[in-house]
């Protein structure tokens, strides 16, 4: 007949203790991670636009607001501020003295005239977003959707001038 053999280990109650103790902590952790990830802080000059499962549920005010932790997502939208795109350069450091940084840029500066030269026109947009639900959901990359409607809009006005008018008299016409 073979022998049963016994394995138990006899556990100090100490130990029992410890895991227990441990247990806690890491319940506790949990439940303070989950506490601090369902507020969120919309800054004054944004609106957040909140999701859930990736479906669109409603905006957000500035301030401090509350989400289902790992369910909701919040993007941030700044409607509030406005904003700019530039062509042909970009600022390399705003401020009072500001630098730029032109290398790399001239494809999208450079265009033909009606008189067939070239012309290396440098401009900016400025734009600000109205509703942030149309920014987000209704159209595919709105940057550079942006970006491609400025581009083709100052390729036709400069394309129907001379040189002469893109650089002189016609120059308001095309700001």
């Amino acid at each position: 007949m073979a022998q049963e053999t016994d394995f138990s280990f006899n556990v100090p109650p100490e130990f029992e203790k410890i895991t227990k103790n441990i247990k806690s902590i890491a319940v506790g952790l949990i439940a303070v991670l989950v506490v601090f990830s369902s507020f969120y802080t919309v800054e004054t000059e944004e609106v957040g636009v909140i999701t859930r499962f990736g479906k669109y549920i409603s905006k957000a005010q500035p301030g401090l607001n509350f989400k289902i932790p790992f369910i909701d997502k919040v993007q941030y939208v700044p409607v509030r501020r406005q904003l700019k795109d530039e062509f042909g350069y970009r600022t390399a450091t705003a401020g009072v003295n500001s630098t730029y940084r032109k290398a790399g840029y001239g494809g999208e500066s450079l265009m033909l005239t009606g008189d067939l030269n070239l012309a290396d026109v440098e401009w900016v947009i400025q734009y600000r977003i109205d509703d942030p639900y149309n920014y987000l959901f209704k159209v595919r990359n709105p940057d550079e959707t942006l970006r491609d409607i400025s581009e083709t809009a100052m390729r036709q006005i400069v394309g129907d001038r001379t040189v002469d008018e893109v650089i002189t008299v016609g120059r308001a016409e095309v700001a």
